[in-house]
């Protein structure tokens, strides 16, 4: 009889392990889009109003050192949803859609394989080419209408829910009656946001017009913290808060001109937070309720999923397992990246340990607010330009639309608006040199394949993945390339004699990047070389062709340059209209181009970034000369 007590006990022992072991997490991710931890509440805003999202934050972890992979929507997805970083994939160009590797799946594949339901509700954007193949693979449901509710009894969830409230459309790009229909008019009159009650970045000029716009910003968050609200309540009404894991984050910075699409802390850095209900609370590193200064960023969201939810995961992903207790483990430095955005060239690589962001401008004779038609359209772009033309800024204001330097450092802690340049300081020296250090040893060891112009990219991707391409040395010696590239912004008279000498390189990508250095040159340090540059208008690499036009026009007016760029901007190949008109778009004297850019403005089939180009040529050319 004892022995069949002890029997019973024993099964029932081991039944009840069985059954503790089994009982898995739902996850519930919180996506919202555009936004900057400076204006959140639980981040030290007093003047924003977002009550939601900061009880989620003081009841469970509140991330102070997260951040975005890149600075627009497409970019960063891509790092989410594969967990590869977009320097080895290529997809880090908005809207490009290059090939992947077919061994690259969506992270959620792995969380299916463990059983779980995955949903996305609804934003993809993952910028890579067949996504709808992708994105069968990856979600059990992805559309508008996605949700837990779809899945059989018992079965666990992930689920995705993006929020769209604050996305930079509303906050800037759309007209201010869109605004006040989608964002306004949804707020009841005690959670609207006055135009006088909030304290303006720096970087802006405090005038009433700038106010009325800015307000849209803490207006358009505070209607997502609403909506968050609505979805947790559905949450608790279905009777699932009690067995659900929250994450909550931002897809990148703040959409406000200088912020998002710009490689710097404003563009990089978001609001982070994760919530673990009391039955799950042993799965969290940290003590419930604080806030933990660990470096994490998007890289590491797909292995931190997968090694929570039991599964392993594949050798390509290379993030951290940031709920992983090793601290060997752990993020000591990351590196994020920033480039073309719309029509918007650019090429930014930044080393970031929290504290210090350095960032390393790899085109910096292109402004911070440069040239992008999503931002040109917007009233708040329009009254800078305005008042930059007025010379209504300050230095900082103004700067901002000046030539950036070659490197920056700031010092976050101190310096949230990224005001003081610390790169040229000398009691920095340690902090910079050893974030140039990472900085160009991971980017050498990873093969950054974005190096590459868009213009070879398009064709190497007709018969072969980027992702492959990169690690073929053969083809692709990246580190002749990069080393021709760390050269660019630097105005010295030794190294524009390396450069000119580097354009008669048999390296067709080292040539480009040498031409791509003169753009910074001054006209002092070129004017013995402007023979040899003119001979280059006809070098048979057609990207080197172009920038040594806009190099010879810019410098010197020369009329065969005026007239290969004008040529070039009429291209079929969009890649190399795309760059010709970039270019006219940062010189003086615009007048000889505007001709060729209003017929272009005729094509009713022209490529939308060449479109985007275009506008926001002709607009600029009109607030140039009116009175």
């Amino acid at each position: 009889m004892r022995t069949h007590y002890l029997f019973i006990i024993c099964l029932f022992f081991v039944f009840s392990c069985k059954t503790k072991t089994e009982e898995r997490p739902n996850i519930l991710w919180i996506t919202i889009e555009d936004t900057s931890p400076q204006f959140i509440g639980c981040y030290g805003n007093t003047n924003a109003s977002t009550p939601v999202i900061d009880k989620l934050a003081g009841e469970g972890v509140r991330f102070t050192n997260a951040f975005s992979t890149g600075t627009v929507c497409s970019a960063s997805r891509s790092t989410i949803i594969t967990g590869v970083r977009t320097f080895k994939m290529g997809t880090g160009h908005q809207r490009s859609q290059y090939p992947i590797p077919d061994e690259i799946k969506g992270f959620p594949y792995y969380l299916k394989a463990l059983g779980y339901y995955t949903t996305n509700n609804s934003k993809t954007d993952y910028n890579i080419a067949n996504e709808k193949d992708f994105i069968k693979e990856a979600w059990n449901e992805s559309s508008n209408k996605a949700t837990w509710k779809g899945r059989a009894e018992g079965q666990p969830f992930f689920s995705v829910f993006n929020f769209a409230e604050s996305h930079q459309s509303r906050t800037m790009s759309w007209t201010f009656e869109q605004y006040e229909k989608h964002v306004w008019n949804h707020l009841p009159e005690e959670d609207r946001i006055a135009d006088d009650a909030f304290d303006m970045p720096p970087f802006y000029n405090d005038t009433p017009e700038m106010r009325k716009q800015f307000a849209r910003v803490y207006n358009s968050i505070k209607l997502t913290d609403n909506r968050i609200g609505e979805l947790l309540q559905q949450l608790e009404a279905d009777g699932l808060r009690d067995d659900t894991i929250i994450f909550f984050y931002a897809d990148h910075g703040e959409g406000i001109p200088r912020a998002k699409t710009n490689g710097i802390n404003l563009g990089y850095r978001v609001p982070f937070a994760v919530w673990f209900p009391e039955k799950f609370k042993h799965l969290s590193p940290w003590e419930i309720g604080e806030s933990t200064e660990e470096l994490v960023s998007f890289e590491d969201l797909g292995p931190t999923m997968i090694n929570l939810l039991g599964g392993k995961v594949p050798d390509y992903m290379k993030g951290i397992n940031f709920f992983g207790d090793n601290s060997e483990e752990k993020n000591k430095q990351l590196l994020l990246s920033t480039d073309r955005v719309d029509n918007g060239p650019d090429l930014v690589r930044s080393v970031t340990n929290g504290r210090f962001v350095y960032s390393r401008n790899f085109m910096p004779f292109i402004p911070e607010v440069r040239y992008i038609n999503y931002l040109e359209i917007a009233d708040i772009t329009k009254h800078m330009r305005n008042d930059l033309k007025r010379g209504k800024l300050n230095y900082f204001q103004s700067r901002i639309f000046d030539e950036r330097p070659y490197e920056v450092l700031y010092d976050i802690e101190n310096d949230i608006w990224e005001e003081h340049n610390l790169a040229e300081n000398p009691k920095y020296k340690s902090v910079l040199e050893g974030m140039r250090q990472f900085l160009d040893s991971t980017l050498l060891t990873s093969k950054d394949v974005l190096f590459i112009p868009e213009y070879d990219m398009a064709r190497i991707s007709e018969t072969q993945t980027p992702y492959e391409y990169r690690l073929d040395d053969a083809k692709y010696n990246f580190k002749e390339i990069y080393g021709a590239a760390l050269l660019s912004g630097k105005k010295v008279t030794e190294v524009a004699k390396t450069q000119i000498n580097l354009l008669k390189n048999d390296n067709d990508m080292v040539r480009y990047w040498a031409s791509i250095g003169l753009m910074s040159q001054d006209k002092s340090l070129l004017e013995a070389y402007e023979k040899e540059l003119k001979e280059l208008l006809e070098d048979d690499y057609l990207p080197v062709s172009i920038t040594v036009a806009a190099i010879l026009y810019k410098k010197f007016k020369n009329k065969q340059a005026l007239e290969v760029l004008n040529n070039f901007a009429k291209s079929d190949d969009w890649t190399l209209a795309l760059m010709s008109i970039n270019y006219m778009l940062y010189v003086q004297d615009r007048l000889p181009f505007e001709s060729t850019i209003k017929a272009l403005l005729q094509n009713p089939k022209l490529n939308s970034h060449v479109k985007s180009a275009c506008l926001d040529f002709i607009e600029s050319q009109r607030l140039r000369t009116e009175i």
